[in-house]
Order: C-alpha cells, then sequence, then structure tokens
C-alpha cells in the first residue's frame, strides 16, 4: 500500500510557522509540542538508516518515526 502524498507533517512544515505565528497565545505549550513531534517526524531530524536491496541494489534513505520505539512503552506522551 503506497503513502498518500500529502499528510498531515507535510502540511505542518509548510504552514505550520504561519499558523503558530497566527494563533500564539491561543495554543498550548502541549499542542506545540505535538506540532512540532509531527514536524519532524520520519524527517534526517530524527536520524534514519539505508535500505538496500540484496537483489537489485536499489538504495534508499528511511528516516525514522517520531514513534519509533515510543509508542509501545508510553514515552511517546513524554516526547
Amino acid at each position: 500500500m503506497s503513502r498518500p502524498a500529502l499528510g498531515v507533517a507535510e502540511i505542518f512544515r509548510d504552514r505550520g510557522p504561519a499558523w503558530r505565528q497566527a494563533h500564539a497565545g491561543r495554543v498550548s505549550p502541549e499542542q506545540l509540542k505535538v506540532m512540532s513531534a509531527i514536524e519532524r517526524c520520519r524527517t534526517a531530524a530524527l536520524g534514519g538508516h539505508v535500505a538496500r536491496c540484496e537483489d537489485c541494489a536499489y538504495t534508499t534513505i528511511a528516516y525514522n518515526s517520531c514513534l519509533m520505539g515510543k509508542a509501545g512503552n508510553g514515552e511517546l506522551a513524554a516526547t
């Protein structure tokens, strides 16, 4: 199954700074923290690894998700 061309993270990365400025003082620190985590999700900011096909040698960078290693042990809420 392919991923959608546009997701919440892309919208936040594109429009987030202007939205935060327009709504300054009306958004809680917790909401801003979640928004920031979503913006960093699957980017170089969280690291990643090189995925390479052993058959055809196709290589791509797979960036880590903001949920990797955190969803199962409750750390996501503390991020």
